[in-house]
């Protein structure tokens, strides 16, 4: 299934123009063809072509789906963005595969990026939700300093993939209760600084690991995602 994604539809009845000229020109649809359009806030369309216009195509609503995220609870993720910018890019296209609802790229003492265009993440959030035929676009936040980010309500449960010998040697796949909100915060390259560290589990993070392995900052990120997603499929 190919889905085209349009934030409007319902009002508009407009493919934006990527997605018009994807569809109308590289995919080679025409008039009185059906195609399948999301709007990111839950909802899949069943839409039949009325005009192929590659800057435009004008389309009419025939069926609407309201198609929930399958995990059932809020997941956000906020992590320090990579020096290497792609590997931020590749976390987050995979993070949205897995399922994702908000992703928060947080500044920390030791970010060795300290400048974050999210537009370009929110369009491989777009390509990414798109792929994995979900319907919800998840939240891209701005870059958000650490202690801002800490000062925020975060309901459920909260964890911190960091350890060391001042603090208890913890599982996250031990730790987590299936089914409910999770927010996972994951350091820099540099790790958290020892002050970070101390607000946070002041603000009720848990020192958590992943497992045995040293992780990258993007792999970590990804692993903690997939764990929860591992213990919600087991109920």
């Amino acid at each position: 299934m190919i889905q085209f994604f349009a934030p409007d539809i319902e009002s508009t009845g407009i493919l934006p123009p990527e997605d018009s000229l994807h569809c109308a020109r590289v995919l080679r649809h025409r008039e009185g063809d059906l195609i399948t359009v999301i709007d990111g806030r839950g909802h899949r369309f069943g839409c039949r072509i009325v005009s192929a216009d590659p800057r435009a195509t004008a389309v009419d609503i025939e069926s609407t789906e309201t198609i929930p995220n399958h995990w059932g609870c809020k997941i956000t993720l906020a992590v320090a963005p990579t020096k290497n910018i792609d590997r931020m890019e590749w976390m987050v296209e995979k993070a949205v595969e897995i399922g994702v609802d908000r992703i928060v790229p947080v500044l920390c003492s030791h970010s060795e990026r300290k400048v974050l265009k999210t537009d370009r993440l929110r369009k491989i959030a777009v390509s990414a939700m798109k792929q994995s035929l979900k319907t919800t676009l998840p939240e891209i936040a701005d870059l958000t300093p650490l202690p801002l980010f800490l000062k925020e309500p975060h309901p459920g449960m909260k964890f911190m993939g960091y350890c060391d010998k001042n603090y208890p040697l913890l599982s996250l796949a031990r730790e987590y209760r299936a089914g409910e909100d999770v927010t996972l915060l994951i350091g820099p390259e540099g790790d958290f600084s020892p002050q970070e560290v101390g607000m946070a589990v002041d603000a009720g993070f848990i020192p958590v690991t992943f497992g045995a392995s040293r992780l990258r900052t993007e792999t970590a990120a990804v692993t903690a995602i997939d764990t929860i997603h591992v213990l919600l499929q087991l109920g």
